[in-house]
């Protein structure tokens, strides 16, 4: 799809408020025109991340509830030893709360995980997970992963989560993305997928639009 070219840019930085648009007019080098196309593109690439970044964290969240699963039970949400593992820091996000919050509003295991912040996720692949989880059982949950100690597996999952979760709260408020390595955050989540299924992420690969759009910028 070729960029869109607005009948009055004007009338369209207005609608948008010039702060918002002066991003794009100066990344555009001044040319309102150019500035407006841009956006659109802006726009179009970012609902386009929305398919890959589905499919990494349903397949990350859904590994790590196998682990849990295997450690506390299928009712781990409920697990007074697991939530007890959990921080909750006097600043910041506190995954004891989101837990805790998240499993007074839902009466399932399966409707915690949908409910529960990518943020949680995150935050179970820290070290001071690793004894109770990942040291014995995250080869198991990321079955293609290359050969290398699970430490170095848990970090590096963390850090894809991380590059993630701060690309959707972009998108999530409208915010440029034109200044990211937009290759690095797919491979990031494709990659992700492909850790724990092989035909999950190939299928990822033939839905995806990411590309293409990236190829269209104006």
């Amino acid at each position: 799809m070729p960029a869109a070219t607005p009948s009055d840019d004007a009338a369209v930085r207005a609608a948008l408020s010039a702060a918002r648009s002066a991003t794009y007019v100066t990344a555009a080098g001044g040319d309102t025109v150019k500035a407006m196309q841009l956006y659109g593109w802006n726009a179009r690439i970012s609902a386009a991340f929305m398919l890959p970044a589905h499919f990494a964290e349903v397949t990350t969240r859904n590994a790590a509830d196998d682990v849990l699963t295997l450690v506390y039970g299928p009712d781990w949400p409920w697990d007074t030893s697991f939530t007890v593992s959990l921080p909750s820091p006097q600043r910041g996000y506190r995954p004891r709360d989101d837990l805790v919050q998240t499993r007074g509003r839902q009466k399932t295991t399966g409707k915690v995980i949908a409910e529960l912040k990518l943020a949680f996720w995150q935050s179970l692949f820290t070290a001071r997970h690793d004894n109770r989880l990942w040291n014995s059982h995250i080869a198991s949950a990321f079955p293609h992963a290359a050969a290398m100690p699970a430490a170095s597996l848990r970090s590096r999952i963390y850090t894809d989560l991380d590059a993630i979760r701060q690309l959707r709260n972009r998108i999530a408020h409208h915010e440029p993305v034109i200044t990211r390595n937009l290759f690095d955050d797919l491979n990031r989540m494709i990659d992700l997928v492909e850790l724990r299924s092989q035909p999950a992420a190939a299928w990822v690969r033939s839905l995806e639009d990411v590309t293409q759009t990236i190829a269209e910028r104006p």
